[in-house]
């Protein structure tokens, strides 16, 4: 590799060298231009891969090594577009568009799919090149390979920054998904997350959910408790065994995978110890299968996961938990379908203000209430003696119950709330935030404004009786969703004024 160009450090210039150049070039094809960014990724991270081994290798270096991500631009000359139905596919007004990308690989037919959209509505053509963002070397390898262990046992006499790139938080936050973005030199952006943002998140669920980002479905369940886990194993093992139901192959936590046909993982065991928030994958042809995620207790890891889980641009996830009813009529075991949030679980209030609105989605209301239906057996107005529709409220304080009840009390009330949690409002108002179609269907464990409390015994019982019936409620709703036409269930009404092209 020839020294392309030079970078001035304080009095001296050290040298810099460059991955391969890749000008800038029209595509009319979708599948060419996602094979181009295909190309120009896996040649740059291949690039750094091997400057770092022949680093540790031993290898000296005076200078810095760089390689860039790829990028997609259009420019546009008119507001008109083929179709305004769709709420995406298209750009708001003329002008330059442009965003960085990651794993195309994975993406691929994401890619094809919204780079189509632009073609077609705008009649225009879509440039691949080189961008002028560089890939930080950490993002380079895939799946958690730990970089600073291999530089540490090389005993490197410099630091990592000295040669490559290394993460900038300052390119990796959400202002273009939170509407508070302003554009650089007049260009627009097309997706709602930059390259490093989207490699952040990637990294960050195998830490998570110790599961590989490629396996993550494309319609998401999110639960607080294990016993949701274990039941969605059963079901997934019964599916898996149906020739008729489409699902391929199961995976658990360390990537531990059962196909189709087979009486059990071709892997020994996962790992050691579970992750924070292990993830389970019922895998389906074009990621269409259900992934399943314990986020554990609290609005925090429900934000901590949906934040990561909105770059694979899911298609719907639900919350499926146990809530506390607040109602007298309520009775251990009805089902709570929230269509309003009281949101005081303070984890998004600096991204999304608590006085935006987090409207229920009709197709994801609509599936559920059907799913309830079907599974239960009640229908039309007998479905009220399991379950009710109306305002659900997240807080973060678990032992809420300790507060003074008067005040409390009077605050559901006041917000006419039939239910509360930790969790649900955080998971619908990130779907709100990040254009993810969400919903929420709770089941009621106990009542502690009217003297019945969660206790042990009485848990037990609970889940046994009630477990398996929600759990597949929330598999019917997806697979419902999964049914309509994506058009359908990404609506316009999780558009802003100017959005990204990108869905």
């Amino acid at each position: 590799m020839s020294i392309a160009s030079y970078f001035g450090s304080g009095s001296a210039s050290r040298p810099i060298e460059l991955s391969p150049a890749f000008p800038f070039e029209a595509f009319t094809d979708p599948t060419q231009a996602a094979d181009r960014l295909i190309e120009i990724f896996e040649t740059n991270t291949a690039f750094l891969r091997d400057a770092f081994q022949k680093l540790i290798a031993g290898e000296h270096r005076d200078g810095r090594v760089r390689a860039f991500y790829p990028e997609v631009r259009v420019t546009t000359e008119s507001h008109s577009r083929v179709d305004s139905r769709l709420a995406y596919g298209f750009v708001s007004g003329p002008g330059h568009h442009a965003t960085t990308v990651t794993r195309p690989d994975l993406f691929r037919d994401y890619l094809r799919t919204q780079i189509s959209l632009l073609m077609k509505n705008h009649d225009i053509p879509v440039l691949i090149g080189a961008s002028e963002m560089p890939i930080p070397l950490h993002f380079a390898f895939y799946d958690g390979t730990h970089v600073e262990g291999g530089a540490a046992a090389a005993n490197l006499d410099l630091p990592l920054a000295d040669v490559f790139d290394l993460p900038d938080l300052s390119v990796m936050d959400d202002a273009i998904a939170n509407g508070t973005y302003e554009p650089e030199n007049g260009i627009l952006p097309l997706a709602s997350f930059t390259a490093p943002r989207v490699d952040y998140s990637l990294h960050r669920l195998q830490h998570y959910t110790a599961t590989a980002a490629g396996h993550f479905q494309n319609f998401v369940l999110f639960t607080n408790y294990q016993f949701y886990i274990d039941e969605f194993c059963r079901m997934s093992h019964e599916l898996l065994a149906d020739p008729n139901s489409g699902y391929e192959a199961f995976v658990e936590p360390g990537n531990v995978i059962t196909h189709a046909g087979e009486a059990g993982p071709s892997q020994a065991s996962g790992p050691v110890k579970l992750p924070q928030m292990p993830a389970y994958h019922l895998k389906r042809k074009g990621h269409s299968g259900i992934t399943m995620v314990n986020i554990g207790v609290g609005p925090s890891n429900a934000k901590t996961i949906t934040d990561h889980i909105a770059v694979l641009r899911p298609h719907a996830w639900l919350m499926l938990g146990h809530c506390a009813g607040l109602r007298t009529s309520q009775k251990l075991g009805d089902y709570v379908l929230a269509h309003g949030y009281v949101r005081e679980d303070n984890v998004l209030d600096k991204d999304l203000p608590t006085w935006v609105p987090i409207p229920p989605l009709a197709e994801v209301q609509v599936a559920l209430e059907d799913a309830v239906a079907e599974v239960t057996g009640y229908d039309g107005y007998e479905l009220k003696r399991v379950m009710r529709t109306g305002t659900v409220g997240s807080i973060d304080n678990r032992n809420w119950e300790l507060w003074d009840q008067k005040g409390i009390v009077r605050r559901f009330s006041q917000s006419r709330a039939i239910a509360l949690d930790m969790e649900s409002a955080t998971i619908a108002a990130n779907g709100f935030r990040f254009r993810v179609p969400y919903g929420t269907l709770l089941c009621i464990s106990d009542k502690p404004l009217h003297g019945e409390l969660k206790l042990p015994g009485m848990a037990t019982d609970f889940y046994k009786r009630q477990v398996a019936q929600h759990l597949e409620i929330g598999i019917r709703a997806l697979e419902k969703l999964r049914d309509m036409p994506s058009e359908r269930l990404h609506s316009r009404k999780l558009r802003s004024f100017a959005e990204t092209a990108f869905q």
